[in-house]
């Protein structure tokens, strides 16, 4: 058997083998409080091992929210030449026109009233035009100009110096080759219901879900974006004549302009098949394109209204859904 620690009712009989009450005393509370200390050592570990655990679960948690909200049904699609094709209004310089612009195209593409940019540079109606001849933009008259370059092109804008051609007789609109991809038949108009047309007379481009809205600021949305499916019909979102057709404008790919007055016209961008052309006259309702991607990155229409040349909110002339 163990040797146990006499009491101090024993120590007087064991005095002898050097015992002593006070030193078996000193030596309890020494041992007393070596187990408090190791006890306390031990739940500090396990706070500091507990508050590891919450920190790692709070880090989890913050990645695991951050991958389903980037995941999610409604993940954010960026238009790669979305930037392009909301340049301010350009108000110095010239253009030199080229092969397959049209004076709306122009008017549409530097945020300019084609009336007033026709007024600046003495067009008439029917507002023909020819290739090599000077769009003006400022007030100013000189012998040489600053040449806004085509945004087709690879570079933004180019500044040469070349003198004003004032002959040359103009080629009409009609003139110009067609765009490929526009369809040798024009499509058959179509009569939208009363009940699906506004006030103003306007009714929706397309069925789909509405994934973009105006911005009026910056370089952002000038008008709102309509997702749907390759191919699926695009219609003229009210009476009006043909102005453009074509894929000159960079941003927009294949692209339609209606005239719809003096006042108004509309747009309709990343067609895959263009079904009218410049010239022609359509109905509300009647089916002018195929919907598509060209320009951008996924398959939806682009709808611009632009009133005196300045885009406004398609949703306060379309009717409510």
């Amino acid at each position: 058997m163990l040797a146990q620690t006499p009491t101090c009712a024993e120590a007087p009989k064991l005095g002898r083998l050097g015992y002593n009450c006070n030193n078996i005393a000193f030596r309890n509370v020494t041992i007393e409080r070596k187990r408090r200390v190791g006890q306390t050592i031990i739940r500090q570990r396990r706070d500091r091992s507990s508050f590891r655990l919450l920190v790692i679960a709070l880090a989890m948690g913050t990645l695991l929210a951050g991958c389903s909200s980037t995941s999610s049904n409604g993940a954010r699609v960026v238009d790669r030449n979305s930037t392009v094709a909301k340049r301010p209004t350009v108000t110095s310089g010239q253009y030199i026109v080229r092969p397959g612009d049209t004076l709306f195209s122009i008017a549409f593409r530097y945020g300019w009233d084609y009336k007033e940019l026709a007024a600046r540079n003495g067009i008439a109606a029917p507002y023909t035009i020819r290739p090599g001849q000077p769009i003006r933009f400022s007030s100013g008259v000189g012998g040489s100009t600053t040449v806004v370059s085509n945004p087709s092109s690879s570079s933004t804008t180019t500044v040469i110096r070349r003198p004003v051609a004032t002959t040359a007789a103009p080629v009409t609109s009609a003139s110009k080759p067609a765009s490929n991809s526009v369809a040798a038949t024009p499509a058959a108009a179509a009569q939208v219901p009363a009940a699906e047309r506004s006030a103003g007379g306007w009714a929706w481009p397309a069925n789909g879900v509405l994934i973009g809205k105006f911005a009026s600021n910056g370089s952002l949305n000038k008008g709102v974006d309509i997702a749907g499916d390759l191919g699926q019909p695009v219609f003229a979102a009210a009476n009006g004549s043909v102005v453009y057709a074509g894929s000159g404008l960079r941003g927009y790919g294949e692209l339609i302009i209606i005239k719809h007055s003096d006042t108004y016209v509309s747009a309709y961008g990343h067609n895959r098949r263009l079904l009218v052309r410049e010239g022609q006259q359509v109905k509300v309702g009647q089916t002018i394109a195929e919907m598509g991607s060209t320009g951008t990155d996924r398959v939806k229409l682009h709808f611009e209204i632009r009133r005196q040349g300045k885009p406004v909110d398609p949703l306060q002339f379309l009717p409510r859904r």
